[in-house]
């Protein structure tokens, strides 16, 4: 299969002005779609309402999503050109400037149980990425955090993307690739056939391709796994997937955001998923008391 190659798509445009099409006009209480909107909007319908229509940010995070945040930091500046010890500084900073009241303790509820689990994120923080950082990927770098929006024609609204890398390919000169990193406790079963990687994949494709102007080739995904192997393996798992090969996906993709715009425009209630591993209670709590 081949990479979406029409002239149209090549011509994708940065418009201050991104409004959505006539027959949403009114109707739609967002701009755009993200990847972490839409996933939200699948999961937890009133869950995404209060945080991409009202802005209220209250819910605390996981200390994984912490941790892998300030994973994140430490590669910016390390790819950045910082030594890594600056790097990891910096990425340690960023985890300690979380408040306590931004962290779902879960179980640990004293104060001498959150300080120890306060701790004990630190310590996974500076294993993790201690494992990357023992021998990072090597890339020649175009962008870093390179943020993006952009109006893909056929779909109702703009697409808006972060890409942790841009860099050029090391198998094809004419074209640039986005790299994205993953802090995580165990690896992708699926790897680069899992579907949360795919759509996060052409997301970041779109915009960055109307940033740059060039062909992007690859979406490159390392995971760096948390905690030690017992069998001394490597702590990187690294997958990548090619756009060349996803002329499916692309279609896929184009269906899913038109359907998920078509509920959205339809939609009068927003109702919670208790089942939500991560926000089903607090969801229901909003429910529960009308808000």
């Amino acid at each position: 299969m081949s990479r979406e190659t029409s002239a149209k798509d090549d011509q994708h445009t940065l418009s201050k002005k991104k409004l959505p099409p006539r027959e949403y006009r009114g109707k739609l209480p967002i701009a755009y779609w993200s990847h972490s909107s839409l996933m939200a909007y699948l999961r937890n319908p009133l869950a995404w309402y209060k945080r991409y229509v009202e802005h209220v940010y209250d819910t605390p995070s996981s200390p994984a999503g912490i941790i892998g945040r300030a994973g994140h930091v430490a590669l910016q500046h390390f790819y950045g050109g910082i030594a890594k010890d600056g790097a990891i500084e910096l990425g340690l900073e960023n985890l300690r400037t979380v408040g306590d009241f931004e962290v779902n303790f879960g179980v640990a509820k004293t104060r001498k149980a959150q300080r120890e689990k306060r701790l004990s994120m630190e310590r996974e923080y500076l294993q993790a990425i201690g494992f990357y950082l023992a021998r990072p990927p090597h890339y020649d770098i175009i962008g870093i955090e390179v943020k993006g929006m952009t109006k893909v024609p056929g779909l109702p609204l703009p697409l808006k993307a972060v890409s942790d890398l841009v860099v050029r390919s090391k198998t094809n000169p004419r074209e640039i690739d986005i790299v994205d990193h993953k802090f995580v406790d165990s690896f992708s079963g699926m790897g680069a056939s899992k579907t949360l990687f795919v759509i996060q994949a052409i997301f970041n494709y779109y915009t960055v391709q109307a940033q740059y102007g060039r062909p992007v080739g690859k979406f490159i995904l390392h995971e760096c796994k948390k905690r030690k192997n017992a069998d001394g393996k490597s702590q990187m798992r690294k997958y990548v997937i090619d756009f060349s090969e996803c002329a499916e996906e692309f279609v896929i993709f184009k269906r899913l955001i038109k359907d998920a715009t078509n509920d959205l425009g339809r939609r009068k209630v927003f109702l919670p998923n208790p089942s939500d591993m991560f926000e089903g209670e607090h969801s229901f709590d909003i429910y529960r008391m009308g808000l």
